[in-house]
């Protein structure tokens, strides 16, 4: 059945929707600061136009010393916070360390470098108090530390009573002390510069190290963190030996620059600190936020509070303002943390208007290479009820098959019955496409892990998990988030296609109803061990497979319904084409043939209904949004078929179970001496098809690399319940 074309102002209008733009934008981390961010730039120009001399140099020397001596505080609130936690004895640690580097350098008459460093290390030591009960022995945050921030008030108010007169009494000249309170570094006070490299240093730990990621996940959730390995009451007591030291820094600046202590000190700092960050972005809940968001947050609290006072307004005013601030970004907060998700999942779904051909006829006995039989109907059954889900099926040089499966496994099983499973490798992830080098070492795709390599022995190594970033794209498409098929060049370099870069495995369904063409190619080179894009633009590239010649890659678009073709050497290289257009149903693996030509696995079938749906996004985005996924409108899987073409796209045979009856959604197909083999993603069996009139000693290994070289492994037993 055909159908005309879409008008064109439909299919312009879906291309270029808005919400696209703006679902791609709310994704992104740097987002959530965005409104603080604002907020804040307004508050600078607000305050500068109304405030005289607010922008003069000492005035703003003023605002980054005071304001350092906050963001030390906030900064040890905030890990807290994204541990899951909260730290509300800051102000009390703030103040017993001002007192105790002040007693030290001026009562004691000790070096300034003991002084500072016996004020880090009692910060340390509150802290780790805090972290002990919170972490070893499991007593809530927030009670927590709302009794110590009592008990080292306490402990405060006692001591700076009993050396109030010597304090009083006693000075100390000595000029780096002097500097560290109000000295300049690049024009820039002491504290704050300071402040900057710390910040930047944070930042790199808490998002890129293993520590930081550790406290994020115990944040989001530690019953998942200590499933995961993660011995979250070390790392908690030492996020809050953290907090503390973070908060003397603080402590130490506000003492330099005051050379003072006074029964105040610190007093309501926790209620600032914790204020601060919240506004800045950093959730209540644990497991969220940035060191970027708790300075924009201290920035807008600081400025709020020092600002208004130079206004003349009343304190109680600004302590008022400060927690109604406290109030809404507490509301705003877990009424964001709900529906963020929501917001993003409604809009993140665009499609776009996806044009296929007549569809093909495919009735039994059309005399046409493409009629319906049962073929595929009689093939035998390997490895029954042992095997999950073989998306790829491989070979190596003593004829043992190889597949991935549904548990994260690579199995091998040796010849010539194939009814014993073994693991060779545990992946961890989905092992989807393989492919042998020259060596016999496997590589694989792994869906949202990138391309692995396991060696003859089974061991797995990553390869390479990110290509080159498109910088025309608001998704940061360098990471590799559907990598499905693969096959290896002549010089050894490995080709994949990445089916999508906008969504992850499980949310296939979702790049099948939007249609984009999200997909691509990549390469990776061993020689250099870098991995770069080589051919974009693709709908759902789920198959490809290297020319008989070495000269061109042929890669299979799935939602298109059509298979590519891109040249890596010769005269046309970097150039593509449509090489086999309009099929009856969506391609998935692609391999090589005994006789030249190729073989093509199609992995669910075209339907008129489906054909009319790609032509109507509004269609389709109305029913992601209104229907559960089981209603919603796709493909037929449940077939069987399998296509073998030539190098000029033409279509030579098929083979199908239409039904599905013995090998429904044909994933893969791979022709080793004399059969040809079915893999398939939901399957509990591989399938095996006797061929006629084809070389029988002919196998895809021994095409790629003109030799048999043996190969070797140790392997594990399946568990007996996978194996029976």
């Amino acid at each position: 059945m055909a159908y005309g074309r879409a008008p064109f102002a439909r299919r312009l209008w879906w291309k270029i929707v808005p919400t696209k733009f703006f679902s791609e934008l709310m994704a992104k981390s740097w987002m959530e600061p965005i409104v603080p961010f604002t907020a804040l730039v307004a508050l600078i120009l607000y305050f500068g136009a109304n405030i005289p001399n607010y922008y003069s140099v000492n005035n703003l020397s003023t605002l980054g010393r005071q304001f350092s001596e906050l963001a030390f505080a906030a900064l040890a609130v905030g890990i807290t916070l994204i541990s899951g936690g909260v730290d509300l004895s800051v102000g009390s640690i703030f103040a017993l360390v001002d007192l105790a580097v002040l007693v030290i350098l001026n009562v004691y008459q000790m070096p300034l470098w003991v002084a500072v460093g016996a004020g880090l290390l009692l910060g340390g030591v509150l802290g780790g108090i805090n972290g002990f009960f919170i972490g070893f022995l499991k007593t809530r945050p927030f009670l927590t530390t709302l009794v110590t921030l009592i008990i080292y008030r306490a402990i405060f108010e006692m001591l700076s009573l009993h050396y109030s007169t010597a304090l009083a009494s006693s000075f100390v000249m000595n000029p780096t002390w002097d500097w560290l309170g109000g000295g300049l570094i690049g024009g820039l006070p002491v504290n704050a510069a300071l402040l900057a490299v710390f910040a930047l240093a944070a930042h790199v730990v808490l998002s890129r190290s293993r520590i930081g990621w550790r406290i994020v996940a115990i944040g989001a959730s530690r019953k998942a963190a200590r499933h995961a390995g993660i011995n979250y009451p070390w790392v908690l007591f030492f996020t809050y030996v953290a907090a503390g030291a973070i908060c003397a820094i603080g402590a130490v600046f506000y003492a330099a620059r005051l050379n003072s202590v006074g029964s105040t000190t610190g007093k309501g700092l926790e209620i600032t600190a914790l204020a601060a960050v919240v506004a800045g972005g950093v959730s209540l809940a644990g497991g969220k936020g940035s060191v970027g968001s708790m300075l924009i947050g201290t920035g807008i609290v600081f400025l709020l509070g020092n600002s208004l006072t130079n206004m003349g307004v009343a304190g109680p005013i600004t302590s008022g303002l400060l927690g109604l601030m406290l109030l809404v970004a507490v509301g705003i907060d877990v009424k964001w943390a709900k529906n963020k998700h929501k917001a993003i999942e409604k809009t993140y779904v665009n499609p776009v208007v996806l044009e296929l051909g007549a569809l093909p006829d495919t009735r039994p006995g059309n005399g046409t290479p493409l009629a319906q039989n049962d073929i595929l109907r009689t093939a035998e059954a390997l490895c029954l009820d042992r095997i999950e889900g073989p998306e790829d099926v491989i070979f190596d040089s003593r004829d043992r098959m190889y597949a991935g499966t549904r548990q994260g496994w690579i199995v091998r099983s040796s010849p010539p019955n194939y009814d014993k499973v073994e693991i060779f490798a545990r992946i961890g992830g989905r092992p989807l496409g393989l492919a042998m080098d020259r060596d016999e070492n496997i590589y694989v795709c792994v869906a949202g892990m990138g391309l692995y390599k396991v060696s003859q022995e089974g061991k797995v190594e990553k390869v390479s998990d990110r290509t080159n970033r498109s910088w025309l794209t608001l998704i940061d498409n360098s990471r590799l988030r559907l990598t499905d098929d693969l096959d290896i060049g002549p010089d050894g370099k490995v080709y994949f296609s990445e089916a999508t870069y906008r969504f992850e495995m499980h949310e296939w369904m979702f790049d099948s109803l939007e249609g984009r063409a999200s997909g691509r190619v990549c390469c990776y080179d061993p020689a250099t061990g870098r991995t770069r894009t080589v051919l974009d633009n693709l709908h759902f590239a789920n198959g490809i497979c290297v020319s008989h010649d070495g000269q061109s890659l042929l890669v299979a678009e799935t939602w298109a319904c059509r298979v590519k073709r891109y040249w890596i050497a010769g005269a046309r290289k970097g150039e593509s084409e449509i090489m086999l257009d309009n099929l009856p149903g969506q391609p998935d693996n692609i391999n090589r043939a005994s006789d030249g030509t190729y073989w093509l696995a199609l992995c669910a079938m075209r339907s008129p209904a489906n054909d009319l749906s790609l032509k109507h996004p509004g269609f389709r985005l109305r029913m992601v949004k209104n229907l559960p996924k089981d209603e919603w409108l796709f493909q037929g899987s449940n077939h069987g078929c399998v296509l073998k073409f030539d190098a000029g796209g033409k279509v030579l045979e098929s083979m199908w179970d239409a039904n599905g009856v013995s090998h429904p959604q044909v994933t893969s197909i791979r022709e080793h001496k004399g059969y040809l083999y079915l893999g398939g993603l939901e399957n509990n069996r591989v399938g095996r098809i006797k061929l006629e009139n084809v070389d029988e000693s002919w196998t895809s290994l021994g095409s790629y690399w003109k030799r048999e070289a043996p190969g070797s492994g140790n392997v594990t037993a399946l568990p007996r319940q996978a194996a029976e």
